[in-house]
């Protein structure tokens, strides 16, 4: 159906975004085509989220964005034609991060600053540090990717440490505070609205 804001639009087939009412999007993002945005997420300024290249069957896939996910600013979410990307509930996708599907990432990651997953799956509680780059592979939970890593076999995933109880803690806190960010924002609308 159409939206209101320019900034959320259709693709070229006409699939429009499907934004859960409680999610937040910044006026200066821009969602085009077939993303399902689900409940309590929050898209920081100048995301990107992006379903419109089509596959061999002419149609699009979807970019599906789990509850209560934040998705900060800068980020860039797109995938090659027919296929899917999918982020589970409550993952934090920091700063400049970019997504190229197909992907799929699991529940409560954390994508520090300017990271980079292509084509690759990550379980859920998966740590991708500041600018690593995962390619073309399945990481499993709980891994740790050190900052400015580059894992592109099954081999460097073997080689990957756990999330520490330390880091795990910090992943929360980042969570929370965005979560009260969006709610913060929310009340300041709404009381605008109102006036």
């Amino acid at each position: 159906m159409p939206h209101q804001f320019s900034n959320i639009r259709p693709n070229l087939l006409g699939d429009y975004p499907e934004i859960h009412p409680t999610a937040l999007i910044d006026p200066s993002a821009q969602i085009i085509g077939k993303v399902v945005i689900g409940k309590d997420v929050f898209v920081a300024p100048m995301a990107i989220i992006r379903s419109d290249e089509r596959g061999p069957d002419g149609t699009v896939e979807t970019i599906e964005i789990g509850e209560e996910v934040n998705i900060q600013d800068g980020v860039i979410i797109h995938s090659q034609g027919g296929a899917r990307v999918t982020i589970g509930a409550r993952t934090s996708v920091g700063h400049g991060v970019t997504i190229h599907g197909p992907c799929t990432i699991g529940e409560e990651c954390f994508l520090s600053i300017r990271c980079t997953i292509f084509s690759s799956d990550l379980e859920s509680t998966v740590w991708v540090g500041l600018g690593a780059m995962v390619m073309h592979s399945k990481v499993e939970t709980y891994a740790y990717i050190p900052a400015g890593s580059l894992i592109r076999s099954s081999t460097d995933v073997l080689n990957l440490r756990l999330v520490s109880p330390k880091e795990q803690e910090y992943m929360r806190e980042v969570w929370e505070a965005t979560r009260r960010l969006r709610e913060e924002y929310l009340k300041k609308r709404s009381r605008q609205s109102e006036n």
